[in-house]
């Protein structure tokens, strides 16, 4: 896989998975647009800026600076190839019928919108372009439902059916969009929280980068609406 000359965006790039994907594509020459809530996190992750990588602290939820982020992404670099969409959160613990409006509106906040703005400002720069891929992050817990993750699993599921849609309705345009369904990820908090877990049995951040930089590769240029289980041994 070689993405020289190629800019790929990243959002939630400060995080585990985020530094995890950001590695992997640099390693391949890709130019890097990296998402973040805070500068101080991105610099803390990856160093000083350099001439392959631009920080935008960006709030996923205001369309604004959304736009703001890809404008700039576009002005450094000429255009947007690939846009990965990390960033993510989860709670657990309610009832369905004790969810509260406050947990509800996270999740599919951080999970579900936080995607949809991002594709509303990337994806008419790659319909001018004639081509790009989209690769989001799912949960493989959203496949079915399961008790005391109700309010995880319909955003994560949100994630799931608009990667249907969208390949559907863009593939005709060349561009690809997929995703993929982790398990846990082996991460310091998901160690910290589950310390008696065997967390060799869990998915690597690198390992899941692997799936998401060949899905954003030409050798996946044949695939379209695919949801990918990534579940190591668990």
């Amino acid at each position: 896989m070689d993405f020289n000359t190629q800019t790929v965006v990243i959002t939630g790039a400060s995080g585990n998975l985020g530094r995890a994907v950001a590695r992997a594509f640099a390693r391949q020459g890709a130019n890097l647009v990296l998402l973040g809530r805070k500068m101080e996190s991105l610099e803390s992750a990856f160093g000083p800026p350099g001439t392959q990588r631009l920080y935008v602290p960006t709030d996923l939820l205001d369309p604004k600076q959304v736009q703001a982020a890809v404008t700039a992404g576009i002005a450094q670099f000429g255009r947007i190839d690939i846009l990965c969409n990390i960033a993510g959160g989860f709670r657990m613990g309610s009832l369905v019928h004790e969810t509260s409006d406050d947990d509800w509106d996270f999740l599919i906040d951080i999970n579900a919108r936080s995607m949809l703005q991002m594709v509303r400002a990337v994806v008419p720069g790659m319909l001018a372009g004639g081509s790009g891929k989209i690769i989001n992050v799912g949960a493989n817990a959203a496949q079915k439902g399961v008790a005391q993750m109700g309010a995880y699993c319909a955003s994560k599921d949100a994630v799931i059916r608009l990667t249907e849609a969208m390949a559907a309705e863009l593939r005709q345009s060349n561009i690809n969009v997929n995703c993929v369904l982790p398990s846990i990820i082996d991460t310091p908090e998901n160690r910290s929280a589950m310390p008696a877990a065997d967390a060799s049995r869990w998915v690597a951040p690198e390992a899941l980068a692997d799936v998401i930089t060949f899905l954003a590769s030409d050798a996946a240029r044949a695939i379209y609406g695919a949801s990918i289980p990534v579940t190591g041994q668990s």
